[in-house]
C-alpha cells in the first residue's frame, strides 16, 4: 500500500526550499531539453500562458580549463546523460533533446526507455523534478566544456530481458538469475529501486572525483551539483525505506542491489543498504551513503564504471554503457 501522507510530507519539505516562481522557471527551461515547454506544462498542470526561460550559467571558457578539468567534467557528463534519460523518459516518455547529445567521440543512441505509470501523484511530482533537474546537469556540463563536450555515447536502460536494468537485478538476485526481467518502468517502487541503483552511483561519483578538480569554480559547481545527487539519492532511499515496512521485499531488494555494487567497484564493504541500524540502543533509518564519521564516501572513476558495466573486471563497456563512455578516463578497474 503507498503511504501517501508520507510522500505528500516529503514533497512539502522539498517545495519549501524554493518558491513555486522559481520552481516553474527550471521546469519551463528544462522543457526545452525534454518535450517542449508545452508539454511540460501540461504534465505540471501549470496554468500560466508562456514559458520563460530559466537562466543561463555564464559558460567557463574551455581553453581556460586544464586538461584534467575537461576530463572529469566529460566522465561527469557520461553519467549525467545516463541519468538523465533514465529520469525524462520515466517522467515525461522521452529522453534527452538530439541538441544536447552531440561532442566529440562516438554519439550513440539510447535502447529502452519508457514513461511510468505513476499510481502516486506525489512520485511522479519527484520523478519531474529529478528530471528537470539531471539535464540541467547535462546542458550545464556541456556549457562549462564547450566544443570539448563528449557526444552522449550509447546508452542502454532497458527493462527487458536483455536490458542492463535487468542484468543489474539478475546479478544481484533481485530476480531469477537466468529468467527473471526486471523494468524499472513498470511500477513507482520498480522506478525507486532503479532510481536508488543509479542515484547512489551520482553521488559517490563526484564526491571522488572533488580531489582531482584544480579549478576551485569547477569544484564549487561540483560541490552544487553533489548536493543535488545527494538530494535525489536521500529522496529516493526515503521512499524506498517507508514504502519497506508495508513491503518489506522493497528494502530486500535494495540491500541486494547495494551489496551487488559492493561486490563489483573494489575490494572494500564500503556500499549502504537501506535496512534499518541499532543507534544507541534503538532503531536508525539508513537513508546516508555515509562511513562511520556521517561523510559520503568516494568512488574512484575506475570503480564507478565497474557499476555502469556491470562488471568487477578492468573493461571498457558493458551494462549501461554497452559501447563504452566517451573522453579520456573509459575504462573499469580490476576489483
Amino acid at each position: 500500500m503507498i503511504d501517501r501522507e508520507t510522500l505528500l510530507e516529503v514533497f512539502d519539505i522539498a517545495e519549501r526550499r524554493r518558491t513555486e516562481r522559481r520552481r516553474f522557471l527550471r521546469m519551463a527551461g528544462t522543457a526545452a531539453a525534454v518535450t517542449g515547454a508545452a508539454g511540460l506544462l501540461a504534465a505540471c498542470n501549470n496554468g500560466d500562458d508562456k514559458a520563460i526561460p530559466s537562466p543561463t550559467p555564464t559558460p567557463t571558457p574551455t581553453s581556460s580549463l586544464v586538461a584534467s578539468d575537461v576530463d572529469i567534467l566529460n566522465f561527469a557528463l557520461n553519467l549525467e546523460y545516463l541519468e538523465a534519460n533514465y529520469y525524462s523518459f520515466a517522467a515525461f516518455g522521452t529522453g534527452v533533446n538530439a541538441s544536447s547529445q552531440t561532442g566529440t567521440g562516438t554519439q550513440g543512441a539510447v535502447t529502452g526507455g519508457a514513461k511510468v505509470p505513476f499510481a502516486d501523484a506525489s512520485v511522479a511530482a519527484y520523478a519531474r523534478e529529478i528530471a528537470a533537474d539531471e539535464n540541467q546537469h547535462v546542458l550545464f556540463l556541456r556549457q562549462q566544456l564547450g566544443s570539448a563536450a563528449v557526444a552522449m555515447p550509447a546508452i542502454n536502460i532497458d527493462g527487458s530481458a536483455t536490458g542492463a536494468f535487468t542484468a543489474a537485478a539478475r546479478a544481484a538476485g533481485v530476480v531469477d538469475a537466468t529468467s527473471g526481467t526486471f523494468n524499472p518502468y513498470a511500477s513507482d517502487e520498480n522506478w525507486l529501486l532503479g532510481g536508488m541503483l543509479l542515484s547512489d552511483v551520482g553521488v559517490t561519483a563526484y564526491k571522488g572525483a572533488a580531489s582531482l578538480i584544480s579549478s576551485s569554480v569547477i569544484l564549487d559547481a561540483a560541490a552544487g551539483i553533489l548536493a543535488v545527487e545527494a538530494y535525489h539519492s536521500g529522496l529516493l532511499r526515503t521512499l524506498l525505506y517507508r514504502k519497506g515496512l508495508a513491503m518489506p521485499t522493497l528494502r530486500t531488494n535494495a540491500d541486494k542491489i547495494s551489496n551487488a555494487r559492493d561486490t563489483i567497484d573494489n575490494a572494500t564493504d564500503d556500499d549502504v543498504g537501506i535496512s534499518p541500524v541499532t543507534v544507541n540502543g534503538g532503531t536508525a533509518s539508513s537513508i546516508v551513503l555515509a562511513d562511520n564519521n556521517g561523510i559520503v564516501y568516494g568512488r574512484s572513476t575506475g570503480d564507478v564504471l565497474n557499476v555502469a558495466f556491470l562488471n568487477a573486471g578492468a573493461v571498457t563497456s558493458g551494462g549501461f554503457f554497452p559501447a563504452g563512455v566517451n573522453g579520456n578516463i573509459k575504462a573499469s578497474t580490476a576489483a
